[in-house]
C-alpha cells in the first residue's frame, strides 16, 4: 500500500512521542471523569489540539472535534471515548486514580492519549497523506449518552461528511496484537425498567393482597424461558435480570415490585423478538395475578449494534498486516459487550470498522493461555484491577490509528 510514511518512518516518530504519549495517559488515568462530565479531560484534549496549531470545537458540551484538511482525497472520521466508570480503582500503579470511586477501567485513558498522538503525526506529517481527518472526541460511551448527544449537538453540520469511520477498543489480550472481524462484531444492548403493581396488605394477611414480591419472582423464572426456547438455537440472545426491588419489611407485602433488565443480540429482528416476548410474558403474569394496574416499561442505556463494513474492515486489515505483520494481527470473536460509536457513521450514512488492541504483558497472557487461567488472572475491562501495560499499548493504538487513516489518505489513495 502506497503510503507516502513509511512503516519505519512511522514506527519512529510514534517512538519519539512515547514519553508525551506516557505523560498524557497517566493524566487521564489520574483523574477520570464520569459520563457526560468529562470538563477537565475536554479542556487537556483542547490544549494539546491548540498546541498542534489545531482548531477546535466543543459539541454536547464535553465533547471535542479537531479537523485536519490537506488537500483533495478522502475524509476519514476517527473517533475516541474520554469517560471513565464509577468504580474504586484497586491496581495498585502510581498513576492510579486520585477520584475516590471514579476509575478509567475500560481504556479510553489509552483511546483518548492514542487519538491525539494520531493527530499529532498526521498533523506534523502532512506530506505523507492527502485529505482530510476529522479527530472526534466522544463524551459519555458508558452510558450511551455521548454519541447520540453529539450527533443531537450538531456534529453533522460542524464537521466535512466523512467517507469512512474508524474506532478502536484496548483489550485484555496480548499487547502488540490487533483484532479485526467484519460484520457484527459489538452486541445490541438495551438496558430496561420493569414496574408491576400489586396490592400492598400485611404480611399476615396474603389474601387481602396482590403480592408483587410473587408475581415479581414468576416473571423473572419465565423470562429464563426466551432464549432457551423461543429463540433459535445458536442464535446470540441474552436477557439477564440484573436487579428486582420490592418491599422494605417481613410483615409488609409491598404494593409494587421493580425489576432491572439487561438485553444484548447481534441480530435487530431478534432483538425485536426479545423485546416482544419480555413484555408479553410480563403482561401476561400480571394478568394472571389479578395486578391492579398494567406493568410499566422503561427501557434506557440502549446501545446500537456494531456491524463493521466488510469492505472497510478488508482495507485496514490489509493495512494493518503490512505494517505490524501478519502475526499481530488475528481474527478476533465477537464481544457481546456494546458501544455507541456506530452511531456516529450511520448518521452520516457511512462505512465503519472497529477494531481491538491488545493490553496484557505478552508473556503473561500467552503464560495464562497455556494454562486456560486467563479468566481467572487476567483482569477484564470493568475491572477495578483493569491495567493496560503502557508499552506496546500506547504505541500500538496509536500507530494503528495512524496506519488506518492512512489506509485512505495516503498520497493519491481515495475512499473505497
Amino acid at each position: 500500500m502506497p503510503f507516502s510514511i513509511s512503516s519505519a518512518a512511522l514506527e519512529t516518530a510514534v517512538a519519539d512521542h512515547l514519553p508525551w504519549l506516557r505523560d498524557l495517559y497517566r493524566h487521564f488515568h489520574r483523574h477520570p471523569e464520569l459520563s457526560m462530565a468529562e470538563h477537565a479531560t475536554a479542556d487537556r484534549i483542547e490544549q494539546e489540539l491548540t498546541a498542534l496549531g489545531l482548531a477546535t470545537q466543543r459539541i454536547a458540551g464535553t465533547g471535542v472535534v479537531a479537523v485536519i484538511s490537506n488537500g483533495e482525497g478522502a475524509t476519514v472520521l476517527a473517533r475516541a471515548d474520554i469517560d471513565a466508570l464509577p468504580l474504586q480503582e484497586d491496581t495498585g500503579l502510581e498513576y492510579a486514580s486520585q477520584k475516590p470511586g471514579v476509575m478509567h477501567a475500560c481504556g479510553h485513558d489509552a483511546h483518548a492519549a492514542a487519538l491525539l498522538g494520531a493527530t499529532r503525526i498526521l498533523a506534523e506529517h502532512r506530506d505523507a497523506c492527502s485529505g482530510t481527518y476529522i479527530a472526534v472526541f466522544q463524551p459519555g460511551e458508558e452510558t450511551a449518552a455521548g454519541a447520540r448527544a453529539m450527533v443531537g449537538g450538531g456534529l453533522l453540520d460542524q464537521v466535512p461528511r466523512p467517507d469512512v469511520a474508524l474506532s478502536q477498543h484496548v483489550m485484555p489480550t496480548a499487547a502488540g496484537t490487533i483484532g479485526k472481524v467484519a460484520g457484527p462484531v459489538l452486541s445490541a444492548g438495551d438496558s430496561l425498567k420493569i414496574t408491576i403493581h400489586g396490592r400492598g396488605a400485611h404480611g399476615s394477611m396474603p389474601h387481602t393482597a396482590v403480592d408483587p414480591v410473587v408475581l415479581a419472582s414468576s416473571i423473572v423464572l419465565r423470562l429464563q424461558t426466551i432464549v432457551s426456547r423461543e429463540v433459535e438455537p445458536g442464535t446470540f440472545a441474552v436477557v439477564t435480570v440484573g436487579s428486582l426491588t420490592a418491599g422494605a419489611k417481613a410483615n409488609i407485602i409491598p404494593d409494587s415490585a421493580e425489576l432491572l433488565l439487561n438485553i444484548r443480540t447481534y441480530d435487530l429482528a431478534v432483538r425485536e423478538q426479545v423485546i416482544a416476548a419480555i413484555e408479553r410474558i410480563v403482561r401476561a403474569e400480571c394478568a394472571a395475578a389479578g395486578a391492579p394496574a398494567d406493568p410499566q416499561f422503561h427501557y434506557y442505556d440502549q446501545y446500537p449494534l456494531t456491524r463493521n463494513d466488510p469492505g472497510v474492515t478488508d482495507t485496514v486489515t490489509e493495512a494493518f498486516v503490512e505494517h505490524f505483520g501478519p502475526r499481530a494481527v488475528y481474527e478476533a470473536s465477537r464481544v457481546t459487550a456494546s458501544e455507541d460509536f456506530s452511531l456516529i457513521p450511520d448518521a452520516f450514512g457511512v462505512p465503519y470498522t472497529y477494531w481491538t488492541v491488545g493490553s496484557v504483558d505478552p508473556a503473561r497472557y500467552r503464560d495464562a493461555v497455556s494454562r486456560g487461567a486467563v479468566s481467572r488472572e487476567i483482569p477484564a475491562n470493568h475491572s477495578p484491577h483493569f491495567a493496560p501495560v503502557e508499552e506496546p499499548t500506547l504505541l500500538t493504538a496509536t500507530r494503528a490509528q495512524v496506519v488506518a487513516a492512512l489506509a485512505y489518505l495516503g498520497a493519491g489513495r481515495e475512499a473505497d
